[in-house]
């Protein structure tokens, strides 16, 4: 596995922000919380946890910075569910 980077409003695997091999991108609200708004794993990816570990990456940070989490993306949101990591959220 990669190491995943952190970059403009988003986590990311690969060597250029731009075209990432994986991602998951945020965007602040007015109080600083994350919108989880999309979560993208390429093929060679797929199946290796990535898109979890992301979602990790993104909590992590927002329990670093104090904030909460309102997830748009799906898997976000489901992931966020069946993980119990519901004192993370809005």
């Amino acid at each position: 596995m990669e190491d995943i980077k952190h970059g403009q409003n988003k986590f990311y695997i690969g060597e250029d922000e731009a075209d990432p091999k994986a991602k998951i991108s945020y965007q602040k609200d007015s109080s600083g919380n994350l919108i989880i708004d999309h979560t993208f794993v390429s093929d060679e990816f797929r199946g290796q946890g990535t898109a979890s570990q992301l979602v990790n990456m993104v909590v992590d940070y927002a329990r670093q910075e104090g904030v909460k989490i309102i997830p748009e993306c799906s898997y976000a949101q489901k992931y966020i569910e069946k993980n119990n990591l519901h004192d993370i959220l809005v």
